[in-house]
């Protein structure tokens, strides 16, 4: 009876014991949730509030106008703002379908031992510091890629806008292709993974079918993914919307307009890193203002990633 009772007595010590673990837990991860959204809620007013004077000056056309010359205290960010999303809009129409074969491959065609390969090089890539990206863009790609086919597009497909001449190898496309080959195995492993959890009955019931290969692939795999490529491509998007060290190298740091992605351009991230060391009092918070500009569209970007997952997991 009194073995009995010394039992009881500890079963509810070791339960009274868990529940204040519990609890203590639970705590824990409340706060580390709500100190999240205090560093971000810290990162917009801070960031904001340097920027706010040149907000309230230049008005609207902060973000309407490419006209850029700090001595005169003119800072218009749109050129900047067009370099950075026409390099990430390059850099998905490479990335994406490349990434997507890459995956296919590895999950319907390849054999084990080349799979393991293949998938340790592409997570191998995709650690790689983006400053080698850069320097190997500049010192290899650019030779002999980027310049040659630069040349190749103003020569034979010059009358079309986007590949009108004169040609250069540090552009919009040159920045582009890098950061392709910079977020196509961030887009690879995660699609890979996607393709991987869709469920083998799945195949086998569109083989009982009559379906060939690739017909398993558009019926099976690929509708099943949907969420997750569109995911993933969100997320290369965002790895391309931010890159600096890599685009600044590679697109050539000219202010302007072009519909040319074969002559330079700027980008918001490169024109934060390459001018703010030299910038002083107003030039400083244009910088930061393009950096809040950059940190809304990541937001906006990101919210609407969500809403298309939401969209195609309802579907």
């Amino acid at each position: 009876m009194a073995q009995e009772t010394t039992l009881s007595a500890g079963r509810r010590g070791r339960k009274g014991a868990g529940r204040k673990g519990d609890s203590l837990f639970a705590v824990f991860a409340a706060l580390s949730g709500v100190l999240i959204l205090l560093v971000l809620a810290w990162m917009v007013v801070s960031t904001t509030g340097t920027a706010l004077p040149v907000f309230s000056s230049q008005g609207i056309s902060f973000i309407t106008s490419s006209e850029w010359s700090p001595g005169d205290g003119q800072f218009g960010a749109l050129a900047f703002i067009y370099g950075t999303i026409v390099t990430s809009v390059i850099a998905l129409v490479i990335a994406v379908p490349l990434s997507l074969g890459v995956s296919l491959f590895l999950t319907e065609y390849s054999p084990k031992r080349v799979k393991g390969i293949v998938g340790y090089a592409i997570d191998l890539l995709a650690a790689v510091p983006s400053v080698i990206y850069g320097l190997w863009g500049v010192f290899v790609l650019l030779p002999i890629f980027l310049q040659p086919v630069a040349d190749f597009l103003a020569e034979y497909l010059g009358f079309i806008p986007i590949f009108k001449g004169p040609a250069s190898g540090l552009s919009y496309f040159g920045a582009g292709v890098i950061l392709a080959i910079m977020v196509t195995p961030i887009i690879t492993s995660l699609c890979r993974e996607v393709f991987a959890t869709v469920p083998d009955a799945d195949r086998h019931a569109a083989y009982a079918l009559g379906a060939t290969k690739w017909e398993m692939i558009r019926q099976a795999v690929l509708p099943r993914g949907r969420a997750g490529i569109v995911g993933a491509t969100m997320l290369g998007l965002g790895r391309a919307l931010g890159e600096t060290i890599a685009v600044a190298l590679l697109i050539g740091s000219a202010v302007r307009l072009d519909t040319s992605i074969i002559r330079p351009g700027y980008s918001m991230a490169a024109v934060i890193a390459n001018q703010f060391q030299e910038a002083t009092g107003d030039h400083i918070r244009a910088l930061v203002g393009v950096g809040v500009v950059l940190f809304v569209m990541t937001i906006i970007i990101n919210m609407g990633a969500r809403a298309l997952v939401w969209r195609f997991n309802r579907a």
